[in-house]
């Protein structure tokens, strides 16, 4: 940190800040605070930098990047199966990604945290009643009267305890035995049991079974095959209550490192992305591996501005570049992005999220997203990475293990009017396991080809500089 703009905790409330909600009583929600940094981490340093280090393996195209989740999580649908079924989905597209591609897979979840949203307008009119928009149940209730939208602070505290139940049952799920690939026939969820992605899935658990059992069959014991037992799960979320990340961050007496342990990955949004602003201005200042999201309105040079502040020493796994554009639009949008980074060096993860432009809405007012134009859109990324000599090295989902109709296609071709059938996001549609999973077959085809292009170019390089 220069010593001419130092950083604490609590130094973005000096500047300015987008997004934030507005508390009726300023002295509860400091209380409530005080209150949250008595409580432990929910993750701890030694964790964090495990994964910024798996991140700079991504960055050097080495792994790949899978983050997925709920687009907010919620207090009513809070439930043990719930969070299984989406680790389980997300484990099966880790293992079609790794299996087919030939490619480690960084597995991080939008989950244990994932609570707050953004708004495009900080109100709602209905029927003449104009109230605050709801915000995620960290911060509001989504029933439409002025109580449940009062932004009340004792749901920090609910979330806090959410969350760390939630992380209690992830650990448990990828050490406890669940997440080893001896169980990979177990992981499909019975509404897609006979879905062609389904279908796929077998086949390829069967492969891994004949492999594991040749494997055995060599010889190798306990200790050998105890890498394939268990797995490693991060948590993310995005980083917008800045009061709650600045409660949950400490400094590790170890290594004198700020630590934000309220998630292994913070993100910071397109809404709130401003150069000045506090929330790039509490990033800055921790440990954490962090990201931006990077949309149509960002600039070569604003791009350069904000790796400047966030990872000012270029180093590989600190920072991850999330861009969501729109199938219509990345093309237009991404390559000069792509070449500024690259021609001053920077060592950054770029990930794709097809999910947040390409949102539509349909004749009867239910937001969608169409999943061709998802697949079109992560095409592309892997295209224009390819043209620029770069590596597309991660994709960011919103999906859910839940039976839900709300993208439209996929094999399953779940239509305009099938949609409200089973509609429960509270914000955002999401990718059902099915539609899931069909994404993850085509991203092992573009991984693929991928790396076989840089696998190509490193062995030119090599031999160049050989001869």
């Amino acid at each position: 940190m220069s010593s001419q703009n130092p950083w604490t905790p609590s130094s973005w409330r000096a500047r300015p800040a987008a997004q934030l909600p507005d508390y009726p009583d300023p002295a509860r929600l400091a209380a409530v605070e005080a209150r949250l940094k008595r409580c432990p981490p929910l993750v701890f340093g030694g964790e964090v930098m495990a994964l910024r280090q798996q991140l700079a393996r991504v960055a050097e195209g080495k792994a790949f990047l899978l983050q997925g989740g709920d687009c907010a999580e919620s207090f009513a649908e809070f439930h043990p199966d719930t969070i299984r079924d989406t680790f389980r989905v997300i484990l099966q597209m880790a293992v079609v990604l790794t299996f087919a591609a030939a490619c480690p897979v960084v597995k991080v979840g939008r989950m244990a945290g994932q609570f707050a949203k953004p708004r495009s307008s900080a109100t709602e009119t209905r029927g003449g009643v104009t109230l605050p928009s709801y915000r995620g149940d960290i911060i509001n209730g989504i029933e439409f009267d002025a109580d449940a939208r009062t932004p009340d602070p004792e749901r920090l505290v609910r979330a806090y305890h959410q969350a760390a139940a939630t992380l209690n049952h992830l650990r448990a799920l990828s050490h406890g035995g669940y997440a080893g690939l001896d169980e990979v026939h177990r992981w499909n969820l019975d509404y897609v049991a006979h879905s062609p992605a389904a279908e796929r899935f077998e086949d390829l658990a069967g492969r891994i079974g004949e492999a594991l059992d040749f494997m055995r069959a060599c010889g190798l014991g306990a200790d050998e095959m105890s890498a394939l037992r268990g797995t490693e799960f991060y948590t993310s979320h995005e980083c917008l209550l800045l009061g709650y990340e600045e409660a949950l961050t400490r400094r590790e007496p170890e290594t004198g490192l700020w630590i934000d342990g309220s998630a292994h990955f913070l993100w910071c949004g397109d809404r709130t992305r401003q150069i000045e602003g506090a929330h790039l201005e509490f990033l800055r200042g921790i440990a954490n591996p962090v990201a931006v999201k990077v949309g149509p309105s960002m600039t070569p040079d604003e791009l350069l501005r904000v790796i400047d502040r966030l990872d000012p020493a270029n180093e590989p796994g600190r920072l991850t570049l999330i861009c969501r554009f729109g199938a219509e639009r990345i093309a237009r949008h991404l390559p000069p992005l792509v070449r500024a980074a690259k021609r001053e060096g920077r060592c950054v993860v770029w990930s794709s999220d097809p999910m947040h432009g390409n949102t539509v809405k349909t004749a009867a007012g239910l937001k969608t997203r169409r999943f061709d134009r998802l697949l079109e859109e992560v095409r592309q990324f892997f295209a224009i990475h390819r043209a620029e000599g770069s590596y597309a090295g991660g994709i960011h989902l919103e999906l859910t293990g839940q039976n839900v109709t709300e993208c439209t296609g996929g094999a399953m071709a779940i239509t305009d009017e099938a949609l409200a059938s089973r509609y429960h996001t509270h914000c955002d549609p999401r990718l059902n396991a099915d539609q899931s999973l069909e994404m993850a077959f085509l991203l092992a085809e573009l991984l693929k080809a991928e790396r076989q292009t840089l696998g190509a170019a490193r062995a030119s390089s090599e031999e160049a500089v050989g001869g």
